[in-house]
């Protein structure tokens, strides 16, 4: 857990948590646009921080940790995700709402009842093949692994201390996170969204993601309506758009913490 210090704020903490193939490296430049002293990463169990021991890298064992990690805090936290941290994000929203004042989410596309898993996923979902990709994309050299970074769209100066962070670990996380998830796992989970109406919600829409990994513009909306987030469009940025370029996203994300705090 780590803590940045800039400005003072009103309001709860701040806690970001993120995805897929990421370390907490990747919110370095949302956290200098947003400036404040009271924003804390969360690194999931494998990305960024080795896995404990006996920790079930699954879509329940994930949220089983972040539930943990939030009843430590003495109050209920802003909560955000990008990537399967959005995912991780969501699954809390609609299971323990007590622990958190508001949730934002760049994966809600992740529950449609239509969604897809992308190439690379389902890939990682198969025995043997999945074995072969995660050696592939997280072992070899450091420039090895910043020419896979790049390839799957991360840009920016930080993308470079992203692709550092991939590791044996993360490749093992990925295999048994993803396959965890196969459908109908996500569509079933979906079926529950409804239940993130009881806390504020915000949908992060990345306007130029053509890649849809986490779901089309269209299955975001639907499952942001059926979750009661309002939507927040990221003009001109992509899946990656923490290191590509956070402003929009640091505009929304603070728009909406200040309406919650009566500004």
């Amino acid at each position: 857990m780590h803590a940045h210090n800039s400005s003072s704020h009103s309001g709860p903490p701040v806690v970001l948590v993120h995805g897929n193939p990421e370390t907490a490296e990747v919110w370095n430049p949302l956290l200098a646009q947003l400036g404040r002293t009271d924003v804390l990463t969360l690194s999931p169990p494998g990305f960024g921080q080795p896995a404990p021991s006996g920790f079930a890298a699954t879509v329940d064992g994930y949220q089983q940790w972040l539930i943990a990690m939030l009843e430590r805090f003495r109050e209920p936290v802003d909560l955000v995700g990008h990537s399967l941290g959005g995912m991780h994000v969501a699954q809390v929203a609609m299971s323990r709402p007590d622990l958190i004042r508001s949730w934002a989410s760049a994966a809600l596309g992740l529950f449609a009842p239509d969604y897809q898993w992308h190439d690379r996923a389902r890939t990682w979902q198969q025995e043997g093949a999945g074995e072969e990709s995660v050696r592939q994309i997280f072992g070899g050299t450091l420039d090895h692994r910043l020419a896979v970074a790049t390839g799957i769209g991360m840009t920016g100066p930080t993308a470079e201390r992203v692709a550092a962070g991939f590791d044996d670990g993360m490749g093992r996380a990925v295999l048994t996170l993803l396959r965890s998830a196969a459908q109908p796992v996500m569509a079933d989970a979906g079926r529950r969204l409804a239940a993130a109406r009881r806390r504020p919600g915000l949908a992060l829409l990345a306007m130029a993601d053509t890649g849809a990994s986490a779901g089309t513009l269209d299955q975001h909306r639907r499952m942001a309506e059926l979750s009661g987030a309002t939507i927040a469009e990221l003009a001109g940025v992509g899946h990656w758009w923490p290191l590509e370029d956070p402003r929009p996203a640091a505009a929304a994300l603070s728009a909406f913490w200040d309406e919650l705090n009566g500004r």
